[in-house]
């Protein structure tokens, strides 16, 4: 049996700071677009604009919890439609 491969045109990236920053930068390299995700805390942060769209976490964690809500992480993915989920480390 072969699977295809498809390729990955929107990238997810399910970190923050640095890492996030990082990671979008050798995403854009290749050509592909990012997401990103941060908690209300992080809203004028850096990585939230580094991207090509970013998305808010939903307030009723605590600023560390909203980045291990992996509920709120998938249904940000579907809704932004990204091919791939980066968690960042």
């Amino acid at each position: 049996m072969t699977t295809a491969r498809r390729p990955i045109r929107r990238l997810l990236c399910a970190n923050r700071g640095e890492i996030a920053i990082r990671v979008f930068r050798a995403a854009t390299e290749l050509g592909v677009r990012t997401v990103a995700i941060f908690s209300h805390e992080d809203r004028v942060h850096l990585h939230r604009y580094k991207a090509d769209e970013a998305y808010m976490l939903p307030r009723d964690k605590s600023p560390v919890g909203a980045y291990l809500s992996i509920d709120a992480i998938i249904e940000i993915a579907r809704l932004a439609e990204v091919d791939a989920i980066h968690p960042g480390y």
